[in-house]
């Protein structure tokens, strides 16, 4: 469903979300895709993915375990190797952002992906941060993920941290930044459904201004 900007011209709704573990960017942007009527895009890479073991290596760190459920590489690293790692990142930055602005193109609510960032500067676009106090972001995501309080808690410390550490390593700039956004919403006070009708309304204001 398109927008009409107030220069007349058809502007598709986009909407990228970023959220501190919890805090409900699944549901809230699949149903903010759907009042919208445009595709609804996750995270690159889902807990259970950042939860796996990583490969068999010396390098044991959070970073290895990212890199690995995306496809790329994360060692100890010397000589050589060092510049075939940096360009692995390069490239990886690059199908990212041209991922991210071809969704874009067709109209999208996207979570993750330096979505933000990479569409600053795109009329119309609204960037919205969700956020809520930890023991109800880790109490939700036990009750939704079907694991105990404990392992929420422990994904929680995990990603919170292992997601702003690989856009500030890949794009060098902090997500949990709230300037960055249009929007800073806290679910655990407002509730999933409040936070959708004012993610729809904020999205439909903000490109008829485009």
């Amino acid at each position: 469903m398109s927008a009409t900007s107030s220069s007349g011209r058809a502007v598709r709704p986009v909407v990228t979300l970023f959220e501190s573990f919890g805090s409900g960017a699944q549901e809230v942007g699949s149903r903010v895709a759907d009042a919208l009527g445009v595709m609804f895009h996750a995270q690159a890479f889902s807990s259970e993915e950042l939860e796996a073991p990583a490969p068999d290596r010396a390098d044991d760190s959070l970073l290895s375990r990212v890199y690995s459920a995306m496809g790329g590489s994360y060692a100890a690293l010397e000589g050589p190797a060092v510049a075939m790692f940096q360009q692995d990142e390069h490239d990886m930055v690059l199908r990212n952002t041209r991922w991210v602005r071809e969704a874009a193109e067709a109209g999208a609510v996207i979570v993750g992906h330096n979505g933000a960032l990479i569409l600053a500067d795109r009329p119309g676009a609204l960037h919205v941060l969700l956020d809520a106090p930890k023991q109800w972001r880790i109490a939700r995501a036990a009750r939704t993920s079907g694991i105990d309080p404990a392992r929420a808690a422990r994904r929680q410390s995990r990603e919170d941290q292992i997601r702003a550490d690989m856009s500030i390593r890949l794009y060098g700039w902090d997500p949990r930044e709230p300037s960055r956004y249009d929007l800073v919403l806290n679910t655990g006070t407002l509730g999933l459904d409040a936070c959708v009708e004012i993610v729809v309304h904020a999205s439909r204001v903000k490109a008829a201004a485009a």
